[in-house]
């Protein structure tokens, strides 16, 4: 039965089985906005939501070894802020990001999630110590208002889940009202074995930059 999180929680990495989960899919889900209108409700008008879900990798120096992040971000933007081009693909290749979701779920929760970064922590460089998982809304709405946004850690593909493992409700935390970003949570190594802590911390940040710089300054 799979965990659900709240904020601040830290879980190991066990299975029932009491096997470690070690490959494994990190999935954001979100819904495009709905609203009725017209005569008696009857017309719909969908505005697409566009949530960018990044993390960055940790060494036990407390530096940014590497990054997965969209390569739509514009290269002028990024390095006002340091950081290199956007990429899907760890240098170690033991993480890789589904790409960008420009609109969310239409009709409903298809039950997929929308962006994906698949990890298999045995061939995570050795040297890295944490992982920062975080979402931005390329656009102005606040979490309030885009339906079940949840983070989740599955087994499985990013087209098939077979077990699902944690999950972090965004969507039910009225803190989250008038936030545009989110430092959802940690994949952490303590004494050779990984861990996951529910981190939940909202920022009015409206850029990625901003917030990597969040994460360095107060979370390393």
């Amino acid at each position: 039965m799979a965990i659900n999180l709240t904020k601040g929680q830290k879980i190991d990495l066990k299975k029932s089985s009491g096997e470690s989960l070690t490959n494994f899919c990190v999935g954001v889900n979100w819904g495009a906005i709905e609203t009725k209108g017209g005569f008696l409700g009857l017309s719909k008008k969908v505005k697409s939501i566009d949530l960018d879900l990044s993390c960055i990798l940790v060494n036990g120096q407390n530096q940014v070894t590497d990054h997965l992040y969209s390569p739509l971000y514009r290269e002028e933007v990024l390095k006002q802020f340091g950081l290199q081009k956007g990429k899907l693909l760890t240098s170690d290749g033991a993480m890789k990001h589904t790409g960008d979701d420009l609109a969310g779920d239409t009709g409903g929760d298809d039950g997929l999630d929308n962006e994906i970064i698949t990890v298999d922590l045995n061939r995570v460089n050795p040297n890295v110590t944490q992982i920062f998982f975080f979402l931005n809304n390329a656009g102005k709405e606040d979490f309030s208002q885009i339906p079940y946004s949840k983070i989740r850690m599955y087994e499985g593909t990013p087209t098939k889940v077979v077990s699902e493992f944690a999950s972090y409700n965004v969507s039910a935390e009225g803190q989250y009202s008038g936030k545009r970003s989110i430092i959802m949570g940690k994949l952490y190594k303590r004494d050779g074995e990984w861990k996951f802590s529910a981190i939940g911390d909202p920022t009015e940040d409206t850029f990625l930059g901003q917030t990597v710089q969040r994460i360095v300054k107060s979370y390393l």
